[in-house]
């Protein structure tokens, strides 16, 4: 119990403190203009409430990530507390209010233009790409997820299929319908069984018959029953992306940044979602432990369950909260991935848009764009979804390890004390190629764990020489780093 709140404790100093450091460091303006006041457009450039913005954002980030990848990373051990902390005030919480910002300040710009604005056109390019994928894919997984969780909660003749035809009819309104319709009105109804959900496991963590069983007294050796197969590194920071840092939230953030109503209000709106992200997977994550009685317990059950993490969210839901209580909590975890598949495809039609240079105020031209986007994620849709959710987890970690390192060079370049993203950038790069050199085939080269971490620390060196090159260049006036800002 002493650690899950001093835990809890240090997620909200970090917001307080660190959050208020990277706020300092960027150089927030109060008096700036933002993009919902000069490009606004009745569509996505629309100045919404601050209440309904924090809302929109944590839904959009938080998805399955903090609930499933919590479950998962815990039967990794305690470590997968101290990286839910961790990343979320140092990484994840960084990662999205820098990049948010350098959205503000580039006219709303989505992520590649930002990431390829720091990075050079080719890496743009590969960005674009990328990160339209990678939305599609969150678009897919997060269909077929809440799919099969409302048709346990329903009765037969509402089916897997039908929740799959009501969530994706309902996904392409929220692509073209302007933000403040649907998204903007359903949006707080879903945060509050969201917020329900998390509120009433963690009081029942701290007031219940329970004890939570960290297992910090006996070490941080991995927990898992095949830790040669699974290290903690690079295994469990891949497993908690979203509740401890994301590259998919950067995505998001530029959608947000087009209705942000003044620059002050970033850090409770970035920074402040990931660290409520972070909470959530800390609560998850104590919850499954706490409920399975051990890491042992825990492993057991999970493989009894396929190891799928849904049927331990609806027997922990059920069993704390009540039928009633299960049910609106549960509700919640199905509003997490609707919420989140809904702005992945919008911030892909976003994304396509601003690649092809393709105004969005009319409907035909938002249809235009979106077709070939459904079409897609309706054809991911047909594959499993373990398949998808391996190639998603690295894809989405790698989206974060440019996107810091974009904000480093951007901090760099503007004078300001870069080491804040500097640090967190290169352990993304050495846990992200040291991923995909250690997973077995066909996901990645089935490589021992030495080869890998020799690889990644190769890497990492590289750019890193590179980066302290390209300082010395700006720094001496033999290079001009040409942007829009």
């Amino acid at each position: 119990m002493t650690s899950f709140l001093i835990a809890l404790a240090a997620l909200i100093l970090g917001y307080v403190i660190y959050g208020a450091l990277c706020e300092r460091i960027f150089g927030v303006d109060p008096s700036r203009p933002v993009p919902s006041e000069t490009h606004r457009d009745g569509v996505d450039f629309i100045p919404l409430p601050t209440w309904k913005v924090f809302l929109i954002q944590f839904l959009n980030i938080a998805g399955l990530g903090p609930i499933f990848g919590a479950i998962m990373g815990i039967m990794f051990g305690p470590a997968a507390f101290i990286w839910i902390v961790a990343g979320t005030i140092f990484g994840g919480a960084v990662h999205d209010f820098m990049s948010g910002m350098m959205s503000l300040r580039s006219n709303g710009d989505s992520l590649p233009e930002i990431v390829g604005r720091e990075l050079g056109p080719s890496i743009k390019q590969i960005m674009r790409i990328v990160s339209i994928v990678l939305l599609i894919l969150v678009g897919a997984v997060f269909v077929v997820n809440p799919a099969d969780l409302l048709a346990g909660m329903t009765p037969e003749t509402l089916d897997r299929t039908f929740w799959i035809g009501a969530i994706f009819i309902y996904y392409i309104l929220a692509t073209l319908l302007p933000i403040d319709k649907l998204i903007g009105n359903f949006y707080p109804i879903f945060g509050l069984a969201l917020l329900f959900m998390a509120a009433g496991l963690m009081f029942v963590l701290l007031f219940g018959d329970n004890v939570i069983p960290d297992g910090f007294a006996e070490g941080l050796y991995n927990r898992r029953s095949n830790p040669e197969t699974t290290p903690i590194f690079p295994m469990m920071f891949v497993s908690i992306a979203c509740g401890a840092i994301s590259g998919f939230h950067a995505t998001q953030s530029p959608m947000m940044a087009r209705c942000l109503k003044n620059e002050r209000l970033a850090r409770p709106i970035f920074y402040g979602a990931m660290v409520a992200e972070g909470i959530v997977a800390l609560i998850w994550a104590a919850a499954a432990i706490t409920f399975a009685g051990g890491y042992d317990q825990l492993a057991s059950y999970m493989a009894e369950h396929g190891n799928k993490p849904a049927a331990l969210v609806n027997d922990i839901s059920i069993s704390w909260l009540g039928t009633v209580g299960g049910i609106l909590a549960l509700l919640g975890v199905v509003a997490a991935p609707i919420t989140t598949g809904d702005t992945a495809l919008r911030s892909a039609r976003l994304i396509a848009s601003d690649v092809l240079h393709i105004d969005q105020k009319k409907i035909t031209r938002r249809l235009a764009v979106s077709l070939p986007i459904f079409a897609v994620c309706f054809g991911l849709m047909m594959i499993d979804f373990n398949i998808l959710w391996r190639y998603f987890a690295w894809v989405n970690q790698t989206l974060a390890m440019f996107t810091l390192w974009a904000i480093t060079v951007y901090l760099a370049r503007h004078n300001k004390f870069y080491i804040i993203s500097l640090i967190p950038a290169i352990f993304m790069t050495m846990v992200c190629v040291s991923y995909i050199i250690f997973a077995p085939s066909p996901e990645g080269f089935g490589a021992s764990i030495t080869v890998a971490l020799s690889c990644a620390t190769a890497v990492a060196c590289v750019i890193l020489f590179m980066f302290i090159r390209y300082l010395k260049l700006l720094r001496s006036g033999r290079l001009v780093h040409e942007v829009g800002y």
